[in-house]
């Protein structure tokens, strides 16, 4: 067996107890949303009030609010970017805005998670491929080697061929400040963190139309995957 590379080593170490306990912590999550909007619903009137929460910060504490409610109280957008796509073209927030759209962080050289949150956006990809109205976007995490042509080949080696599916790269400190501070993609622990610090997560981020994360998913599992098509179908019947 060839020797492995830092980063690859860094996400093979121990990696059953750690996706075994966030298995768990996003199950526990969930369960708690469900509790809460039942309990919400049953004293408001569910064509008022979303069945998907919004999220304002890292904590993931979800709030179930009418869009009114949504409008005052959500301050917490998705900021500003321009990166490049696996096509060469230049990708911006002007992409998404109007849209809904799905967010993971991924890197070509991973050779254990990676994988299964590709196959888990491809059955995102197989529901809204020719959506007009929703965009899937895998950011990389190691840009200074994932640059275009890379994840063109890399696209084609996992027939990652939905149009609006793309694998993004660019400014290392870009992408590493919009995961953890624009999409909180490692919640509370990652929220402090600079681009020094390797970005690490299996989290799929949904994001609505006005820029708000409305939904955090363990991307490697599809059952995961499942519920995030579900929840996607919900938003855009919602606006």
């Amino acid at each position: 067996m060839g020797k492995l590379d830092p980063i690859t080593w860094f996400w093979k170490a121990d990696v059953m107890g750690f996706w075994a306990l966030k298995t768990v912590e996003i199950f526990l999550r969930k369960s708690l949303v469900i509790s809460l909007f039942a309990s919400l619903t049953a004293c408001q009137s569910e064509d008022k009030v979303s069945s998907i929460p919004y999220y304002n910060s890292p904590d993931f504490s979800p709030q179930f609010l009418d869009k009114v409610e949504a409008k005052g109280r959500i301050k917490h957008h998705i900021d500003h970017f321009y990166l490049k796509d696996h096509h060469g073209k230049t990708f911006s927030q002007d992409h998404v805005k109007g849209k809904i759209h799905l967010a993971q962080f991924i890197f070509t050289r991973c050779g254990n998670i990676c994988p299964e949150m590709i196959s888990q956006m491809k059955i995102v990809a197989k529901k809204f491929s020719s959506n007009p109205q929703v965009e899937m976007l895998s950011y990389s995490v190691t840009p200074w080697i994932d640059d275009v042509p890379t994840l063109k080949k890399f696209a084609e080696e996992k027939k990652i061929d939905a149009p609006n599916w793309h694998l993004l790269t660019g400014s290392k400190s870009v992408i590493y400040n919009l995961a953890r501070k624009s999409y909180f993609a490692e919640e509370e622990l990652g929220y402090t963190k600079d681009s020094t610090e390797f970005l690490h997560t299996e989290h799929m981020i949904l994001v609505d139309r006005e820029g708000r994360i409305r939904g955090i998913y363990n991307g490697t599992l599809p059952l995961e995957a499942e519920q995030c098509v579900k929840d996607m179908e919900k938003l855009l019947s919602e606006n």
